[in-house]
């Protein structure tokens, strides 16, 4: 513990390329990048599938690649591809991220009750609407814990990127590791949990504000 607030305190782990602060800046950049890219894929696929109540087997198929495939394999088969560094995290993150964003937007969508679909276009909404005015509103909670789990997944696992030279919060856990320095890999480890912990706080309370939109729309 003792080395872990050395590290954490000394001026030098605050300053220059391998400080802290451009460390975190690059795990939060390839974290972020990773959820809009994962999500411009796999949000709209979800909602028009979940919409037009196709793509069950695909979902199941998207949901089950999420946990059979190994962080590390993808990063390798990354690495093979587009070499070493940035790109490699960033494929392999996003490909982290698609399965439950994919999997909770096509569920939310499809478990919208059909009686209440059926009232909308009774009242006259058009295919767009329904899925913009009724669907998506009573499928966000779900579809907004997919994004968190990809979210506290990500930040998560972004630390593997060191393995393949990507320079972030990982490099820390990883050169403690090597070097050994106990104090850096416990200091390391420390800034990715609160990050984590930081990410999912975030988008919970997201899905808490939804929530409680809900519920007020259906007192009114």
């Amino acid at each position: 513990m003792r080395e872990m607030i050395d590290f954490l305190t000394a001026s030098s782990s605050w300053s220059g390329s391998a400080g802290i602060p451009e460390r975190l800046a690059a795990h939060v950049y390839v974290s972020m990048l990773s959820m809009v890219v994962a999500g411009v894929i796999a949000l709209p696929a979800g909602l028009w599938l979940g919409h037009r109540n196709r793509g069950a087997a695909l979902a199941s198929a998207v949901a089950n690649a999420g946990r059979a495939i190994p962080t590390l394999a993808l990063l390798g088969l990354a690495t093979v591809a587009v070499g070493i560094g940035f790109w490699p995290t960033l494929i392999a993150m996003v490909a982290l991220a698609i399965p439950p964003m994919f999997t909770n937007t096509f569920t939310g969508i499809r478990g919208v009750d059909p009686s209440v679909r059926s009232a909308a276009v009774g009242m006259g909404f058009e295919d767009f609407e329904l899925l913009r005015q009724v669907e998506i509103p009573l499928a966000m909670p779900l579809i907004l814990t997919g994004v968190r789990i990809a979210a506290l997944q990500v930040v998560a696992t972004a630390t593997l990127g060191a393995l393949v030279g990507f320079v972030a919060l990982g490099s820390f856990i990883e050169e403690g590791r090597l070097q050994p320095d106990k104090g850096k890999l416990l200091g390391g480890s420390l800034l990715v949990i609160v990050l984590a912990l930081a990410a999912d706080g975030l988008v919970g309370a997201l899905a808490h504000r939804s929530s409680r939109w809900q519920r007020l729309g259906r007192s009114r």
